[in-house]
């Protein structure tokens, strides 16, 4: 009887240590490093309060924390829409966002846990469109810088009224439709084209330049030998003789393959062998 008693009462104990540290473990929870949490109370709503990092109490059954990360964090967000000369645009969005911590209550009130979902994908693409309509194709490219600027600065002002910080905007990709592509290609094709042609236009102007200048000069030879023969007669015509006989004298004073006859003799000496 006595065995059967301690074992009711060890049993006891222990049913009530097990509630009790069921009732404590339940009042208990954590909120991790970088995280907020947001108390729903059964009885009050959401309290309009914002609690920190640690371990912290609540009423079991009657209170339940929602947790919130509150670190930047990174979202593609893809739009397609329309330029001002009416071609289709794909621009892809990376936006590094994380809520106003102090408005938590508010964000989980009247968005819910799943903000983001809700709300960057539409202002977004409320902002791109808005933004790229006033630039035409040429202009996205060339000022692409300006554009990405203005739609930072448009959409964090957005994002302020739903409680959302933006600590980072750019725009990531921008094609143009299957047209556009297609009529760049080719525009790049004749701009090549009017090049080459260019290019062989002012090649014949230049050798039609030279042409003449070599003809002037032919021009003004031909004139000066003319001058120089009225002025010295026969006299220049010799001199050019005499100046190509030693020229011809000397080259062939340097080949071996000449043999010099003595005056009058039409035949090779016989010599021994």
């Amino acid at each position: 009887m006595a065995a059967s008693k301690l074992f009711e009462t060890v049993g006891k104990i222990g049913l009530g240590l097990a509630i009790t540290g069921g009732i404590l473990n339940s009042a208990l929870y954590n909120v991790d490093a970088g995280h907020r949490a947001v108390i729903f109370d059964r009885l009050q709503g959401v309290r309009d309060v914002v609690v920190g990092e640690g371990t912290h109490f609540l009423i079991p059954w009657v209170q339940k924390p929602i947790i919130f990360d509150c670190r930047s964090r990174p979202r593609n967000v893809p739009v397609i829409t329309g330029s001002k000369d009416l071609q289709n645009v794909n621009i892809t969005l990376r936006i590094l966002f994380r809520p106003v911590t102090n408005q938590l209550p508010r964000i989980f009130t009247s968005i819910g846990e799943d903000y983001d979902e809700r709300v960057l994908p539409s202002i977004t693409t409320e902002i791109l469109k808005s933004v790229v309509a006033r630039f035409d194709a040429g202009e996205l490219i060339t000022q692409r810088e300006l554009v990405s600027r203005q739609v930072s600065e448009d959409l964090v002002e957005r994002a302020a009224t739903f409680g959302l910080i933006l600590d980072d905007v750019s725009l990531t990709h921008l094609t143009f439709g299957k047209e556009f592509t297609e009529a760049v290609e080719m525009k790049q094709v004749a701009q090549a084209e009017a090049e080459r042609a260019r290019f062989i236009v002012e090649k014949a102007e230049q050798q039609k330049q030279a042409a003449v200048i070599s003809a002037e000069g032919d021009s003004k030879a031909a004139e000066m030998i003319a001058n120089s023969l009225a002025t010295a007669g026969d006299g220049l015509i010799e001199l050019r003789k005499l100046e190509a006989a030693e020229d011809i004298a000397y080259q062939l004073a340097r080949s071996r393959n000449v043999t010099y006859l003595p005056a009058g003799q039409s035949v090779l000496l016989q010599l021994p062998h």
